[in-house]
């Protein structure tokens, strides 16, 4: 296919780290682009900054034979006003070959037009002196039956129009932006088809029955029976469970990943696919020939992925609109990833394991976490430009080098990052900085270890208030980590996702005794997802009740919910067991700490989480202290967490 009968952009522009002095866009191309950056001021049409982007300026990454991410990074020789709407354009051309003049410039309107709101010729965004308001969550499941939150995001922004004050200042994504784990029988096809026509890069597969990524795709067992594909020998027999089989988990959820992600260029198409209405133009994907039980999956599983592709031009006008940031969870790689000292010694120990996680770090790079802090991966960029680049000729990725890369990334201490807005965001990396435990290497790990918790407590001290984004909560349901401590206790925390920070003694003590440091900040607003389920604690020291102010607000389920029914009876028999008079409370390794729940607008007296798929927002006052919590359905309406009047 060549590469003129392709969009010059097949994704993006998102915007992603952005300040008054530096402004950052994720893209990517089919071709070698020459790229101009515009931005005016608002309701000016003569530009304030107009520049041709330079070497310095673009990083390009080649994943396929028309396949180019690019990570612009823009510094300005100006800075931008604050608390106004700043539009931008970018003009791109086919750059063709080295030494040739780049062709017409064509500019978002006519590449994009969806990335437009009504009315506009360009996109825009606001940069903000303070955090005064934000939109978060995570769990975007592409087949989920909910509707799409991300939707919502766009209807936010539509709402808003030109009040620069209810425009958020940030979107926070905290986790499973994607499900490299959990993937639909369309959606693996669509991305089966997306490798062929953009000719992204193939690679060597060792310690599998497939010998690469090509005879993967062709494997009779390619669709919903990949654990098939696994080596069948004794010391992988975890693994084997552990990713593909299917594992039933009682009392909470059933895992689902016979379609799971192995190969690089599949992990690239899915985020191609998972952010671009472009990507799904480019063909159609038929059904593959399947058995009878599998073909009823896959066409149940066609209507959900026929949902969320309609919603996706909506999709990246938000992510187009809003500075956007980003943090993995473990479905970004894999379900329960790093989740004890076992399950890591039994994944990286066999060279297919760890490239499959080898392999989504890769993409999360590229696709996340690049954007949040360019300056983090200076580094390691140099190795993923000699991987990519030793695929240009034979379109095969060099073995050695992938897996020299995929042990880089998993000795990585750096994907945490942290924000000089107002208040200062530090957002925090609990899925490879883990506190494993010395008794029993099958008990879950802490969510960061002694020096990761050093670090963190470095990061808050001398602050006046500090936003935290944590992707678990750190002050969960009572019930459901008690449940998840029993299924631990008889050894088997992975049928629960025992993951929480109060499951491993040494961090749950280091993270409470950062709380109640002398020179800890007054004002901690801690935002979480993960759960699937959300809802607002207001948390104070209980010998020191003024001080600090510590909110944590759970919004989970962008796409994805918690089983109703069960979650009901969850909620009402924490209600009973953990009341304000149970002396179960002095049980928990919280007794510290008084915890009171915020009830969400709408539903019955003493209830607590709320189960709609949506996003989550928060806004805040000059101090950093929450004025509203609220959560978004993603349909429409949602509920605001009340302010408490009695205590947990």
């Amino acid at each position: 296919m060549e590469k003129r009968s392709l969009p010059l952009v097949l994704a993006g522009p998102i915007l992603r780290h952005c300040t008054a002095e530096r402004v950052t866009l994720w893209m990517v191309g089919s071709c070698p682009l020459s790229l101009r950056l515009r931005l005016f001021r608002e309701g000016s049409d003569e530009p304030l900054f107009d520049q041709l982007m330079t070497e310095k300026q673009i990083t390009r990454v080649r994943v396929g034979a028309s396949a180019y991410l690019y990570l612009i990074d823009a510094g300005l020789n100006l800075t931008l006003p604050v608390n106004s709407r700043i539009g931008y354009d970018l003009g791109v051309s086919d750059s063709g070959p080295a030494g040739q003049e780049a062709g017409h410039e064509a500019w978002i309107r006519d590449w994009a037009p969806h990335l437009c709101l009504p009315g506009a010729h360009r996109p825009d965004f606001v940069i903000k002196d303070r955090v005064d308001r934000l939109l978060h969550g995570s769990c975007r499941r592409p087949h989920s039956a909910a509707a799409d939150g991300l939707v919502r995001v766009d209807a936010t922004l539509l709402e808003a129009q030109a009040d620069v004050t209810m425009r958020p200042a940030l979107l926070l994504l905290t986790g499973d932006q994607v499900y490299c784990d959990d993937v639909a029988g369309p959606m693996l096809r669509s991305i089966h088809g997306l490798i062929d026509r953009l000719g992204l890069y193939e690679e060597v597969i060792s310690g599998s029955s497939v010998a690469d990524s090509r005879a993967l795709r062709d494997s009779s067992d390619t669709y919903f029976h990949r654990e098939k594909l696994l080596p069948d020998i004794r010391s992988n027999e975890a693994l084997l469970e552990r990713f593909f089989g299917g594992v039933r988990k009682p009392v909470f959820t059933t895992a689902s990943a016979h379609n799971h992600l192995i190969s690089l260029n599949e992990v690239i198409a899915m985020y191609l696919l998972v952010w671009s209405p472009v990507c799904w133009t480019l063909g159609s994907a038929e059904q593959p020939a399947l058995k009878p039980g599998d073909a009823l999956t896959y066409q149940r599983q066609q209507g959900f992925i026929d949902d969320f592709v309609v919603g996706l031009p909506r999709v990246a006008r938000a992510l187009a609109h809003l500075p956007t940031y980003m943090i993995f969870d473990d479905h970004d790689v894999t379900d329960d990833w790093n989740l004890s000292a076992l399950w890591e010694a039994t994944t990286y120990e066999h060279p297919f394991s760890r490239r499959i996680v080898g392999n989504a770090l890769i993409g999360y790079l590229l696709c996340q976490g690049w954007g949040n802090n360019p300056d983090g991966f200076d580094d390691i960029m140099d190795s993923v430009q000699a991987v990519t680049s030793s695929a240009e000729q034979g379109a095969v990725l060099d073995q050695f080098l992938q897996d020299q890369l995929i042990d880089s990334l998993l000795d990585f201490k750096h994907w945490h990052y942290s924000l000089q807005t107002r208040p200062r965001l530090v957002v925090l990396d609990t899925r490879t900085r883990r506190w494993r435990s010395e008794v029993n290497r099958a008990r879950p790990s802490g969510l960061l270890d002694w020096e990761a918790l050093s670090d963190f407590q470095q990061d808050v001290m001398g602050e006046d208030a500090v936003i935290v984004v944590s992707p678990a909560p750190m002050f969960g349901v009572k019930l459901i980590e008690v449940i998840q401590r029993v299924f631990t206790f008889f050894g088997k925390p992975l049928t629960v996702d025992a993951e929480n920070w109060m499951a491993h003694r040494g961090a749950a003590n280091v993270l409470l005794n950062i709380f109640g440091h002398s020179r800890t900040p007054e004002t901690f607003v801690i935002l979480s997802g993960d759960v699937h389920y959300s809802f607002a604690y207001d948390v104070r020291l209980r010998h020191k009740p003024d001080r600090p102010r510590i909110w944590q607000i759970t919004s989970s389920g962008i796409k994805n919910e918690f089983p109703r029914s069960l979650l009901e009876w969850l909620d009402r028999l924490n209600r009973w067991l953990y009341a304000p008079w149970s002396p179960l409370n002095w049980l928990t390794k919280r007794r510290r700490m008084r915890i009171t729940p915020r009830e969400p607008e709408g539903r019955n007296a003493g209830e607590r989480l709320w189960n709609d798929a949506g996003i989550g927002v928060v806004e805040l006052d000059e101090t950093g202290a929450p004025t509203n919590i609220g959560q978004l359905n993603s349909g429409s309406g949602g509920t605001r967490f009340l302010e408490p009047d009695s205590d947990q």
